[in-house]
């Protein structure tokens, strides 16, 4: 494998992973759990403090294994039951007896949690105290890097943030393109790649679990009955849709099961992964064939996020699910202009939709840029594509930039003015 694949592969490995819940109040049990394992027992008191955009994506979700909703359960149980060695998957193994105890714990009013002013999008710290013993962990830039751990007031770990690689910044210094995606996910050898089928394991898993019990608003489960019903046809668009916001619905409902998440994001994930399993299903795709197609829309989705923030008030799925299209031209047997159109018609369509924090309707939000995947894809087989209009540009790549830039200069004040009202 040349260099520049390689690095590709580096990508994928690094921020393609297994999350069990929504990755935000996941970084606070996590920093929560290695605090608890460097203070060597059970914290009597914890003081977690988080950035804004992580308080954000942390009200209004479901902790998986508890049944309850936001940062004090997810630190809690994460310091008395969590893996500290599992990272996204921190809290899989935790029984019904920690939550208990977790409910205690915060019920004494002993967790206590506070938004912290910094300019870190992703950032989290931990003071875990029991007796005259006190570990502290940072998190910082990343759900689990942690840049500093204290044991006692003595530094027994530490990076500086500049060391620290921020996945905002993971495609720097890489030579990367869309046309450059395309030729690696349709020329690398199979054995090279073929590692991404796990998106497809985990995800689909989820988005049977989805379907087939209550979560959230059941937007999947809705569609499913509908198209039972005869209210809507039994087509691809709504098999897509359907399937794919299932899985959104059992994760944001705290299901137990891991989603394969996409730059930080399970939602992400799910939306670059399921719509192309469901393609691949209906085109007959081999199993190589689906591994190429996910790689572009995995690999495609972190490419574009790259041009700003990983939190933001920027829905993502809108860019996860550009990619998506594009991803699905393939498995039709479009031609790369055409998957670069679907790129644009997908980013005309959608760019506008806000993040107001992790909650069960974010499954409405992938069955949104999931349904413009679809329509952007149909659209591109046509020759259709939207460009020169707004924000999009006559060439993909410059789009992409367009987007970039109005996420990091032009939403910020917007960002900063969904949390206040999310916080009075």
């Amino acid at each position: 494998m040349n260099t520049q694949w390689q690095q590709y592969q580096d990508i994928l490995n690094s921020v393609v992973k297994p999350a069990l819940g929504c990755t935000e109040p996941i970084a606070a049990a996590y920093a929560s759990s290695v605090a608890a394992e460097l203070l060597g027992e059970k914290p009597e008191e914890l003081r977690v403090q988080v950035s804004d955009n992580l308080y954000k994506n942390s009200m209004g979700v479901y902790v998986p294994g508890t049944g309850e909703i936001g940062l004090p359960i997810a630190a809690a149980v994460g310091a008395i039951g969590g893996n500290p060695d599992a990272g996204l998957e921190v809290l899989a193994q935790i029984n019904q007896e920690q939550v208990k105890e977790a409910d205690a714990f915060i019920q004494a009013k002993k967790v206590h949690v506070k938004r912290k002013q910094v300019e870190e999008f992703i950032y989290c710290r931990v003071e875990a105290t029991a007796g005259s013993k006190c570990a502290v962990v940072e998190i910082s830039g990343g759900h689990t890097q942690i840049i500093k751990k204290e044991l006692n007031g003595e530094v027994v770990f530490s990076q500086d943030a500049q060391t620290a690689k921020s996945t905002g910044n993971i495609c720097d210094g890489v030579d990367i393109s869309v046309e450059k995606i395309y030729d690696y996910a349709l020329n690398a050898e199979f054995e090279d790649i073929k590692f991404i089928l796990k998106a497809a394991e985990l995800n689909e898993a989820l988005s049977q679990e989805g379907l087939n019990n209550i979560y959230g608003l059941q937007v999947g489960r809705a569609i499913s009955q509908s198209v039972a019903s005869g209210l809507l046809g039994d087509g691809l668009a709504n098999n897509i849709v359907m399937r794919t916001a299932a899985a959104s619905d059992a994760r944001m409902g705290g299901a137990t099961l891991p989603a394969m998440s996409n730059f930080g994001s399970g939602n992400q994930g799910i939306a670059a992964t399921m719509p192309v399993v469901v393609a691949a299903e209906h085109f007959k795709s081999s199993e190589e064939q689906l591994a190429r197609a996910l790689i572009l829309s995995h690999l495609g989705a972190i490419y574009i996020k790259s041009h700003y923030p990983p939190l933001s008030a920027f829905c993502g799925n809108t860019v996860t699910s550009a990619a998506t299209s594009m991803a699905m031209v393939y498995l039709a047997g479009g031609s790369f202009a055409q998957a670069c159109a679907a790129i644009q018609n997908v980013l005309s369509d959608c760019s506008g939709m806000i993040c107001d924090g992790a909650k069960s309707t974010c499954a409405m939000k992938v069955k949104t840029s999931t349904n413009a995947a679809v329509v952007g894809f149909i659209m591109a087989m046509r020759d259709s594509e939207a460009k020169e209009q707004g924000i999009v540009a006559t060439t993909v790549e410059q789009s992409i930039s367009n987007i970039g830039k109005m996420v990091s200069a032009g939403m910020t004040r917007t960002d900063e003015t969904i949390i206040d009202i999310m916080a009075a």
